[in-house]
Order: C-alpha cells, then sequence, then structure tokens
C-alpha cells in the first residue's frame, strides 16, 4: 500500500518532504537508518498508511526457490506465500488470480500510540529483485493512541489509494485480485456491511510471479529514497479463510502441489525502526499457524517478543 496524502514530521530532523511510499526493494533496509525518530507518530496525524514488496530480516537468497514448505523471516511480512516450485520447470509459473476471506481484527492502542497493520491479497512482490505488487486490503491501525479502521488498494510502484468504505473489527471481507495481461481487477467486500468495490486498472508490468496471503507492518519513505519501518501495530489475530489462487489455469489452495509454499514470520528489525522501538532488545512481530487440512485457512498471531524461525535448511544468502 503507498500514499495516501502527505505528512510533516518534526521539522528538527530535516525530515518535512517525507511521504508515505512503497518499500520496494529489500535494499530500502538500509537507507531506513536515517529517517526520522518521530515519524510513526507525524504518519498517524495524517491517516496515512502503506505497504510494499517483501523485505527480509537480512540480505538471503529468495525462498521460493525451493519445492518443499519451510518458514523464513521478514521484516515486515508475516503470512504465507506461493511460487513457483523451480523443479522441473521450463518456464516461469504465472498466477493470475488470488483469493481470501477474513475477519478485520481490533487494533489494541496504548495511550498516544502510533503503529500500523495492513492486511492483503496480492500477486507479485515475494522476490528480493520485484519492481511490482498488485494488493488490495485493509488496516487496522493505531494513530495518536485512537484505533482506525480503513480499505485500500494498490498497484506498485504507484501510489495506494484509500477506498471510502467503512469498516469495523469484526466485519467479514471478501478480497481478490485478478490479472488479465495488463488489466489488473481489484475487488473488496464487506460481507457484513454488504458493500462492494472493483477497480480495474492497467500495468504495463505487472508481477505474476507469485500469490500471497499478508499481515504486513508498513513503512513510509520520502521522495529522495530516505525510508523507516514503522511499528507494528498489535492487532491481535487475524484469520483467513478461503484463500484461493490460480496459476497456468489451475486453480487451487495455498498448500497445492502445484506450487512451492513458504511461511513468512514477520519479526521487527530494530535497525528499520524509529524511536523507543528500536531500543527494544526483543522486536515484537507477528506468525502464521499451520495450515488447515483442506489447505485453505490459516491465522496470523500478534507476538510480543518473537524468536526468529530456525534457518538452518535455507538456502545461503
Amino acid at each position: 500500500m503507498n500514499s495516501l496524502g502527505d505528512f510533516q514530521p518534526a521539522p528538527n530532523l530535516g525530515c518535512n518532504d517525507l511521504r508515505m511510499l512503497p518499500i520496494g526493494r529489500w535494499w530500502l533496509v538500509v537507507l531506513a537508518a536515517v529517517a526520522c525518530a518521530t515519524i510513526g507518530a507525524s504518519a498517524a496525524q495524517s491517516g496515512i498508511v502503506m505497504t510494499g514488496v517483501r523485505q527480509p530480516v537480512t540480505s538471503r537468497a529468495n525462498a521460493l526457490a525451493t519445492a518443499s514448505p519451510e518458514t523464513v523471516a521478514s521484516s515486515n511480512w508475516a503470512g504465507y506465500v506461493v511460487g513457483a516450485t523451480g523443479a522441473g520447470t521450463s518456464a516461469p509459473t504465472t498466477f493470475t488470480s488470488v483469493s481470501s476471506q477474513w475477519v478485520q481484527p481490533a487494533v489494541t492502542c496504548a495511550a498516544g500510540e502510533s503503529s500500523y497493520a495492513a492486511f492483503w491479497v496480492g500477486l507479485g512482490g515475494a522476490s528480493d529483485t520485484s519492481q511490482a505488487l498488485e494488493q488490495i486490503g485493509t488496516s487496522s491501525d493505531c494513530r495518536a493512541g485512537t484505533a482506525a479502521y480503513s480499505m485500500w488498494y494498490e498497484l506498485v510502484p504507484a501510489a495506494s489509494v484509500k477506498i471510502k468504505f467503512k469498516v469495523f473489527p469484526g466485519n467479514v471481507i471478501a478480497a481478490s485480485v485478478k490479472v488479465n495481461g495488463t488489466q489488473a481487477t481489484l475487488q473488496i467486500k464487506n460481507l457484513t456491511r454488504r458493500t462492494k468495490f472493483t477497480k480495474k486498472l492497467r500495468s504495463s508490468a505487472p508481477d505474476l510471479s507469485s500469490a500471497e496471503w499478508i499481515a504486513e507492518a508498513p513503512s513510509a519513505c520520502s521522495n529522495s529514497g530516505r525510508c523507516i519501518q514503522l511499528p507494528l501495530a498489535n492487532f491481535g489475530t487475524i484469520f483467513f479463510s478461503r484463500a484461493a489462487t490460480t496459476a497456468a489455469g489451475h486453480v487451487g489452495t495455498i498448500e497445492d502441489p502445484n506450487w512451492a509454499l513458504t511461511a513468512f514470520n514477520l519479526i521487527e528489525e530494530p535497525s528499520v525502526l524509529a524511536g523507543p522501538i528500536a531500543a527494544q532488545t526483543s522486536p515484537n512481530g507477528a506468525a502464521p499457524s499451520s495450515l488447515s487440512s483442506n489447505g485453505a485457512s490459516f491465522a496470523i498471531a500478534w507476538q510480543e517478543a518473537i524468536a526468529p524461525p530456525d534457518q538452518s535448511s535455507s538456502p545461503p544468502g
């Protein structure tokens, strides 16, 4: 998710040009060290939240290259991603649709807290070299201690757009992304409030190399490329169900044997966070549960002081 407007951080930090942009590539983690320490609070005052493509906790080989399920760490994504198996394929796997339902989680906000969490389905963005991501979803944020809920859509690298429909904790959401050639159809329904939003957009080079079901900690970047990851809001637990994707005309669940499955644990990285949270020795984060027996349902739980997954079997990075 991308910019919903501009905000003005503390002028003495020299960051008055900051606004919400997609995080883009993993190397932006390095640039985050120069961003503003008060960026989260300033963003909350303007009602801005954004997401972007996956960032690993450290630079490492793309986890989607393995055919066996594994759990890896990311500083901004938690959930499940599917991609090509990499075994016996002469051409890349192309995913053309992704869908799911979820229950909008209630966020827990401390007095004066500014923190953010986004929930979405999307295509692309999982590779370290990704330049595009087609996604639609909802957010549960703390803005100066007040809970705020919203819907949005985005085609990275374009700016995100806020959807002017209301969403509340406990609402049942159904979302989908479909791509046909260069046309992307993004749809989100609030099944509880009986509202529906559909948007058709053109993307010159959509990324169709993966499909995702994600809870994310957003980031903020300046026009000049200075970036900061925002604190993850305590959203409790979000439940995804009826998850499906389509590749090469085949429709399957997350656990379909036709593609490789990767689970992501979100672990906040102190070096890319601003303010007091950077001093934490045990970062917060989020982790997905095991998949249901039909491979189409799971939960993602916010966790305090989350531990990194075992990387002993991961590809070298």
